[in-house]
């Protein structure tokens, strides 16, 4: 089989253009995660995105509709981290710890009283990517468009709160509300992206690209832009590299997105 063999395939089709969707929206809402130190809130939101599926696929929805049965609990699981750390005074860290252990009780929970783990769980789990639906991909197209207008439209509050909270706050920007507008697309982001990578592996998609272009870009509207290109080459390299080796998609394109990290470490110690 040939590169050009891979696109006679509508399946792959499929999964390269959800992949780079996903990609992209990682790419961007992780760099401003990264850099408010909440990138590890993916993580969080990818526990609960387990529990709730695990209750979705328990009440028998069926697979293609899990994600959708999703989104409230994982929204709802969003807005109540931001609401711990703001509240109880609770550090954000925690905040996520004690959400993520409380999704990854209830899904195990369910498994156990459905009879343990069945064939569609462990799809989330690990990712499935080339078995995105066309509906899956609608969804996934619908949320790249509001992700990018929200960016768009708050681009200048989401700069100022990466940098300097405090200094936002008193400049008369609702520090609160965009917070909580970045941990929903968030949240619906994870959702949507545990078909690419799977559960275990979500913040990963979103940590590494942000994180590598932070090495080498000189601007953040340049690390933004370099962030999703290294995003989206990583989920192209990784399916057609898994598909033409029989490996697993979301490991791979993990994997992949690790060695472009690597050379950019690289770069930059060559630059200094």
């Amino acid at each position: 089989m040939t590169f050009l063999d891979i696109f006679q395939y509508g399946f792959l089709l499929r999964a390269l253009a959800a992949g780079s969707l996903i990609a992209a929206l990682c790419a961007v809402l992780g760099v401003f995660l990264v850099l408010r130190r909440l990138s590890l809130i993916g993580d969080g939101l990818a526990h609960v995105t387990f529990g709730s599926v695990a209750l979705a696929l328990f009440l028998r929805f069926q697979s293609v509709y899990a994600t959708v049965a999703a989104i409230p609990a994982v929204l709802l699981a969003a807005l109540g981290i931001l609401r711990l750390a703001e509240r109880a005074r609770i550090y954000g860290d925690a905040a996520i710890g004690i959400v993520s252990s409380l999704g990854v009780a209830t899904g195990i929970l369910l498994a156990s009283m459905a009879g343990g783990f069945n064939v569609d769980l462990f799809s989330y789990l690990f990712g499935n990517i080339l078995s995105i639906s066309p509906f899956e991909l609608g969804q996934t197209a619908v949320l790249f468009v509001i992700v990018c207008l929200t960016v768009l439209l708050c681009y200048h509050d989401l700069f100022a709160i990466a940098f300097d909270e405090e200094l936002a706050r008193t400049s008369g920007i609702r520090v609160d509300r965009i917070n909580a507008v970045l941990v929903l697309l968030t949240a619906l982001t994870v959702v949507l992206a545990m078909k690419v990578v799977g559960i275990m592996l979500i913040s990963a998609l979103l940590i590494l690209p942000a994180v590598t272009s932070l090495q080498i870009a000189r601007g953040f509207r340049t690390a933004i832009l370099l962030a999703v290109l290294l995003g989206v080459l990583s989920v192209v390299a990784g399916i057609v590299i898994s598909f033409l080796a029989n490996l697993p998609a979301g490991a791979t394109i993990i994997l992949v997105n690790f060695t472009l990290f690597l050379v950019s470490f690289g770069l930059r110690k060559l630059r200094k």
